[in-house]
């Protein structure tokens, strides 16, 4: 009698790996879409053509319900990819610049962790497998030097203007970064441009050229300050 071939012995009810790692990606992929989906569906999407009527509608004088609305939408807008500078300009149209930093901020953090955790709980074994694989030589710099320092890299990263905030979240949280330090550096880097942008959208509600000039010159200290840090940090080897 023969033995059974150890290779496609599988044990009953028991999902293929293969397709397991397919239905974690397919369940991110959806999650972040559906997020997306429905606040540009419901109309509520800040930073689009129409943020600026959103925020007139929903938020300004509003009170506590407004700044709560603020914060849920800017969350999610956050995760789903939105720009966390719209954001910011949203915030500072809406509360002012110090306020509408603290709220955009707050909202900018909270979209992160979502995400983070979201790639995190469904795809890091798939992620793993990837960086060993065909998409490895263009990930696996950028993820080896986020490993070699977390806070670090992520803190120079944030303070340019270039890259895409929501695939940093997510190759962190496919990774093996810890929460903690992603996201204090991540605060930290975010402040700068968050303060810029709320400037600039404060000084268009109240018409403050001399606001507008600020913001455009602490943007141009966050982009330096970003550079050179991310020249400081050593290369990961």
């Amino acid at each position: 009698m023969a033995a059974p071939d150890s290779a496609t012995d599988a044990t009953p009810g028991r999902t293929p790996p293969t397709l397991a790692a397919a239905g974690r990606m397919a369940l991110l992929a959806a999650g972040l879409g559906l997020a997306g989906w429905i606040i540009r569906t419901i109309g509520l999407a800040p930073g689009g053509e129409g943020g600026t009527e959103w925020v007139d509608h929903w938020i300004r004088g509003q009170g506590l319900w407004g700044e709560a609305v603020f914060l849920a939408v800017g969350t999610a807008a956050t995760a789903a990819g939105l720009p966390r500078q719209a954001v910011a300009f949203l915030g500072g149209y809406a509360f002012g610049a110090g306020l509408g930093t603290a709220l955009a901020l707050v909202a900018q953090v909270f979209g992160c962790a979502l995400s983070f955790g979201w790639a995190r709980m469904v795809g890091r074994d798939w992620a793993a497998r990837r960086l060993e694989g065909r998409f490895g030589r263009r990930l696996r710099p950028l993820h080896d030097r986020l490993a070699a320092s977390p806070f670090g890299a992520t803190l120079a990263l944030r303070l340019l203007p270039v890259g895409n905030n929501l695939a940093l979240n997510l190759l962190a949280g496919l990774s093996g970064l810890r929460l903690a330090p992603f996201l204090a550096a991540s605060a930290l880097g975010y402040l700068p441009q968050t303060l810029v942008f709320a400037l600039l959208g404060g000084g268009v509600a109240v018409d403050q050229t001399a606001q507008l000039l600020l913001g455009a010159a602490l943007f141009i200290v966050s982009v330096a300050l970003g550079v050179w840090l991310l020249r400081r940090e050593p290369p990961a080897g």
